[in-house]
Formats: C-alpha cells, sequence, structure tokens
C-alpha cells in the first residue's frame, strides 16, 4: 500500500485514539474534512459548523497546514496525529 499510511489518530476531545489510513496524495483540508465525518458517524454525534481543526504531530508539535500534500509532510507509518477542534472566529 503505498499510496497510503497508517497512521494513529488521537482525539482528546473524546479521549479515543483511531488507527487510519490516509491516502499519500491528498491535501490536508480533505483529511481533516474526513476524520470530522468518520468520528461525528462514529461517536453519533452532529457535525458542527462553527468547528475548525487543528491537525498536529504529537512528537513534533508541528502544525499542518490546509494545503499540505500528506506526502510532502513528515507524516508517515506510524505518525501520531492529534486531532484538535477550535471555535470558528465570527465577524460581526
Amino acid at each position: 500500500m503505498k499510496n497510503k499510511v497508517l497512521i494513529k489518530l488521537v482525539v482528546p476531545d473524546l479521549d479515543e485514539t483511531y488507527d487510519v489510513f490516509i491516502p499519500v496524495n491528498e491535501v490536508m483540508w480533505k483529511i481533516k474534512a474526513m476524520f470530522s465525518k468518520c468520528i461525528s458517524d462514529i461517536e453519533y454525534i452532529a457535525p458542527r459548523n462553527d468547528l475548525d481543526f487543528i491537525i498536529l504531530n504529537k512528537i513534533t508539535g508541528q502544525i499542518y497546514d490546509n494545503n499540505d500534500i500528506i506526502i510532502n509532510t513528515d507524516i508517515r507509518n506510524g505518525t501520531e496525529l492529534v486531532l484538535l477542534t477550535k471555535q470558528k472566529q465570527m465577524s460581526n
């Protein structure tokens, strides 16, 4: 499976950890959307439009940009990623 990597996804808000295969040719914003959808399906919670997500490397603390392509990052098999939620800023 040279086109996917197996990562460990840590979700502190749910106190859960998941093993997930992600495609190496995908951009980070699509991976975030996939994680959000999968977690809401698994945990039977409604997705919230007022939340944004940050993905960071648990070991290095590297925060990934939305336009990063997985293969161009340090994400490899066995990498532990943390999915953090943040509230979107509302404009007045």
